[in-house]
């Protein structure tokens, strides 16, 4: 990755509030929304576009219910006031949204894709991506996920989930990068490590 174009969109997937309620379990990459913090400001540094989307819960049971704590982003991915949100209900941030009529109209073709939870939104977003003809990286140590109990009983490890859904996507949807590598093209740079 010689260059990242300066049209390329940081699409920051539901950094919430809401994934940090202990029911979620354990989960990987801890620095997850450290690493997004240092892409968002690289992206607003270097002008480049910035994008979140949010999830809104539709059960009153949910995480993430509008004028709820829940539904507030992270510290670390607060839109500042420019940015636009784009706010869901299901997986993919595509689906009833403006996203990629959005994307198009701005002549934006190439996403650097972070967020929450790596096996769920940001997985099905990826692959409609990719499926709509958009360059697609995940960076891999900007998103996390949490424990899962497999078809089988057992429960798998956040960091097993993580690693199989991100190998799933890599070559097909998307390509899969670290926030260093990312943050050395955008700045043009060598970050330390």
């Amino acid at each position: 990755m010689d260059t990242f174009d300066t049209y390329a969109a940081l699409l920051v997937i539901d950094v919430q509030q809401g994934f940090s309620h202990p029911s979620w379990g354990p989960r990987n990459n801890p620095q997850a929304e450290g690493n997004i913090g240092r892409l968002l400001a690289a992206w607003r540094h270097t002008g480049r576009p910035v994008v979140h989307v949010h999830h809104d819960s539709s059960s009153p049971l949910g995480n993430f219910i509008p004028g709820t704590p829940g539904n507030a982003p992270k510290s670390e991915a607060v839109p500042h006031g420019d940015e636009p949100v784009y706010h869901k209900t299901v997986n993919s941030a595509f689906i009833g949204t403006r996203l990629e009529q959005d994307l198009r109209a701005a002549g934006i073709d190439t996403l650097a894709i972070v967020g929450l939870t790596t096996q769920h939104c940001v997985s099905t977003t990826t692959r409609m991506a990719g499926n709509l003809g958009f360059h697609a990286y995940v960076v891999a140590d900007a998103t996390a996920t949490f424990d899962q109990i497999g078809l089988d009983g057992r429960k798998r490890a956040a960091s097993d989930v993580h690693f199989s859904a991100l190998s799933d996507l890599n070559g097909e949807f998307a390509t899969i990068v670290e926030t260093k590598a990312l943050l050395d093209t955008v700045l043009g740079v060598r970050t330390p490590g």
